[in-house]
């Protein structure tokens, strides 16, 4: 959102470090932080090379140490353009290509705007905000920037500094000051900021941070951006979109205001603007992507007919729009006209994800995995057929051998549902195995063919891994999605597909019916804690991550609670609210729970705030049920750093290990 005996103890300890089992070397929760990550790719408006972000894992210091690369893509060179900084990221070419921006922190460890000569020299830093720079754009000119920043608290002296009580509203129940509104500045290349906009109103809050995009028109004279009534995080779901004029701050609405708009982009002739909302208007349906005349008229939605919730979108030089979306267990990019079919690119094996962008020239550069391969940049030249692997930064898979997937299909109910199955390094047809659930959060993601580290790590130990798309996930349709939400119920129905799912499996003689397990993290954790409380006979085990166990609690204490109402209704303290949130939390079968359980979360998660988590936990073990809850005392709603990171998964496969046993890799064909 989702050893009953000291050798347990002594297993949670054991460290799984890259293990090697004859000539085969498996991938675990050691390599982790060997991982490269790589995001944000930039193509430079000349089409000869590419900006892009990778993060390395400093574990003496435990963070991810960030840079900006280049790649020539001629030659597929890679050099470093950042060296030494924290918090890089956002690369953004000028218009000319001669000067790429980013922000970085600088001693003080605010946010701020940087801005490198492509001709030579060191990055100079322009802004000098004193909170964060929370997004910002180019000038089309090239000779400034419009930016978002939140508004420096006041300062208080004497007595005052302690007059310090503020106005609950839709903020999640940790938040421990005021929240400040988020407002545009403008700011030439001399360093000359200008406030453009000022108010109680905000640009929507996202926690753990971040601001919708800025859109100038072409002509510079006016900033499109997304307005919420206040910054509260629970308001943030609620913005539409404005148009200010820069001369005059003069703020007018820009479309209808009839339902939730965001991340405006005007396109390349300037006489239209894109953005993103839900299907069909509706709450919590699917994101899709609306177009309209910048200069007003009517709102169409361009890929209706995709029936496919977006996952990102943005301009092609031609007016058409490269569109992100994922189909049954492949993530796709599609160009799609503002009026007509759209057109899938041929990725072959690779799956999309940690982002892509549109060059002036027609080319396309993204980042995606393989199954057997983890995140690399990739590039797709105009009118070319076959996406080309610019980079070559991953090293830790190299020798490995890793496990195979394939996508699975089952019947629920009306529905046709699918996963993807992970088998055992060196698995055996006709041999029966434990079985491990890992169920994806959101519920508005998917599980797709890719590099999935975690069922990696679980396949490493000699276990089958479903990931199984259940009804509210992105995988499937608009019906699908929205079949997860009111009184279809968000934990029943995709509880019924889950365990059809596993009745599927046991059908086809591969699993050891007394060796199942589900696990989850968030909405999965959610799922996971519903699962063990309704089939409590399933489970030899169960592990929830940041698991939702209270809905009546996450309604009124996390930091989206509109995202609750979305899918069941206004609120359960009106009508019968409470009787739908109570059937669908799982504190209300914790009674019935058997399977032995570990629970994990961070101490600060706004997402599932503890108290429930707590409820969860006193409620198993006031019940005889063996379990164990463990916290990080970090803020956010997972672990990022690498080292708590990969304790979570060290503690995944130790929790599991007794009740599933441990069979790594034999030799043997599928």
């Amino acid at each position: 959102m989702r050893l009953t005996s000291a050798a347990a103890v002594v297993s949670l300890f054991v460290l799984t470090s890259s293990i090697t089992y004859g000539q085969q070397k498996l991938f675990t929760a050691d390599d982790l932080p060997r991982l490269v990550r790589v995001s944000d790719p930039q193509i430079s408006p000349d089409g000869k090379s590419i900006a892009f972000v990778t993060s390395r894992a400093d574990l003496k210091e435990d963070r991810w140490e960030s840079e900006i690369d280049l790649v020539d893509v001629a030659s597929k060179k890679v050099m470093a353009l950042t060296h030494d900084r924290q918090g890089v990221g956002s690369p953004r070419w000028s218009p000319t290509g001669d000067r790429l921006a980013f922000t970085a922190q600088d001693g003080d460890k605010k946010g701020q705007i940087f801005i490198l000569p492509m001709s030579g020299g060191e990055a100079a830093q322009l802004t000098h905000v004193k909170t964060s720079i929370s997004s910002y754009a180019w000038r089309p000119d090239g000779q400034g920037f419009a930016f978002a920043s939140p508004d420096e608290a006041p300062e208080k002296k004497g007595e005052a500094k302690f007059d310090d009580a503020f106005e609950v509203g839709n903020n999640d129940f940790q938040q421990k000051s005021r929240m400040m509104p988020v407002h545009i500045w403008t700011i030439g290349l001399t360093g000359d900021a200008k406030r453009l906009t000022s108010g109680t109103w905000s640009l929507p809050n996202h926690l753990p941070g971040g601001a919708p995009k800025l859109s100038w028109t072409l002509d510079g004279k006016s900033l499109l951006f997304t307005r919420a009534e206040s910054p509260l995080t629970g308001d943030g779901s609620l913005g539409r979109l404005q148009k200010v004029d820069v001369a005059s701050g003069e703020i007018k609405p820009l479309a209808s205001g009839s339902f939730p708009e965001d991340d405006a982009m005007v396109s390349p002739d300037g006489k239209l603007v894109a953005f993103m909302g839900p299907r069909d208007g509706k709450r919590g349906s699917g994101t899709t992507v609306y177009v309209m005349p910048l200069a007003g008229g009517t709102v169409t939605d361009i890929a209706h007919v995709m029936d496919h919730s977006i996952n990102g979108a943005e301009w092609m030089p031609d007016g058409s729009m490269l569109i992100a979306a994922t189909f049954r267990t492949r993530p796709a990019l599609l160009v799609q006209p503002v009026e007509g079919k759209s057109m899938r690119i041929d990725l072959g094996a690779l799956t999309p994800g940690g982002g892509m962008n549109a060059g002036e020239d027609g080319s396309i550069a993204f980042v995606a995995t393989t199954p057997d391969h983890p995140a690399e940049l990739y590039y797709v030249a105009k009118g070319s057929e076959a996406p080309m692997q610019m980079t070559h930064l991953q090293t830790v898979t190299e020798g490995m051998t890793l496990a195979k997937q394939e996508t699975v299909r089952w019947k629920s109910d009306q529905f046709d549902v699918n996963g993807v199955l992970t088998y055992p390094v060196g698995y055996v047809a006709g041999k029966k195995y434990p079985l491990v659930l890992y169920i994806h959060g959101g519920p508005n993601s998917a599980s797709v063919q890719s590099f999935t580290p975690s069922s990696q790590i679980l396949a490493a130990k000699g276990w089958l891994v479903l990931e199984p798309n259940y009804r509210g996930s992105t995988s499937d349709g608009s019906t699908f999605e929205l079949a997860g939400m009111g009184k279809a119920g968000a934990g029943s129905g995709p509880g019924r597909d889950i365990v059809a799912g596993v009745k599927m499996l046991e059908a086809k003689g591969i699993v050891d019916e007394k060796k199942i397990a589900t696990t989850g993290w968030s909405e999965g954790g959610y799922l996971t804690s519903w699962l063990i409380g309704n089939y409590p006979d399933m489970w030899a085990a169960a592990i929830a991550g940041a698991p939702v166990t209270d809905l009546v609690d996450e309604y009124a204490l996390s930091d989206i609670m509109f995202g609750e109402s979305d899918i069941f209704g206004p609120s359960p303290f009106v009508g019968d609210g409470m009787k739908l949130y109570l059937a669908e939390s799982p504190i209300t079968y914790a009674a019935k729970v058997k399977a032995p359980t570990l629970i994990l979360n961070d101490v600060g998660d706004y997402r599932v705030p503890t108290p429930q988590v707590y409820k969860f936990y006193h409620a198993l073990k006031d019940n005889g049920v063996m379990v164990k809850y463990v916290i990080y005392p970090v803020v956010g709603h997972s672990p990022t750093d690498p080292i708590r990171a990969r304790d979570v998964w060290r503690r995944w496969t130790a929790w599991l290990e007794p009740y599933l046993g441990s069979a790594p890799a034999q030799a043997g064909t599928k």
